[in-house]
């Protein structure tokens, strides 16, 4: 017999998120005047972010217990907030986001190489938020047309157009 207990599982990890005692990473989040450091733990940002994992194959376990610390000046801190839940513990509320706000989410999971969700938010705005993005069709064009992995709004454009 097989059980999951995936609630909880999500519900630990997301403490471990907000517990401040045993990070072994910091990040900046975020441009001047809006940063934030964010902590976290190199091994879950490894396994869940190709793009992290690379970006902290540089740091090994260092005796001198000096911190991992990495700028993602790119994404705001509210942003990165949201994808840490994301990370640590599969959960996303979309519900309180500006649709601008989502956009910005879809293009720091792009750049943080984290398909699963990529793929969720096209979908996303393709079923919920499709007049919007007529609404503002230039930006999502150009948007999509500059990464790789967003496929689906690229057609989207495409059969807009």
């Amino acid at each position: 017999m097989s059980s999951q207990f995936l609630s909880k599982l999500s519900q630990n990890y997301i403490e471990l998120l907000e517990d401040n005692e045993y990070y072994d990473i910091t990040i900046e989040a975020g441009e001047d005047p809006n940063v934030k450091i964010l902590r976290a733990h190199m091994n879950i940002l490894c396994y869940r972010s190709s793009y992290l994992r690379r970006t902290l194959t540089s740091y090994k376990k260092n005796k001198d217990n000096v911190l991992a610390h990495i700028k993602l000046s790119n994404i705001s801190p509210e942003i990165f907030q949201i994808i840490l839940k994301y990370i640590y513990g599969g959960i996303l509320s979309l519900n309180e986001q500006d649709t601008s706000e989502i956009l910005k989410l879809l293009l720091a999971a792009d750049e943080l190489l984290l398909q699963e969700l990529i793929d969720y938010l096209q979908k996303y705005f393709i079923e919920n938020k499709s007049e919007w993005m007529e609404q503002h069709f230039e930006l999502i064009h150009r948007t999509s047309f500059q990464s790789n992995s967003l496929l689906e709004i690229q057609q989207f454009c495409t059969d807009f157009m």
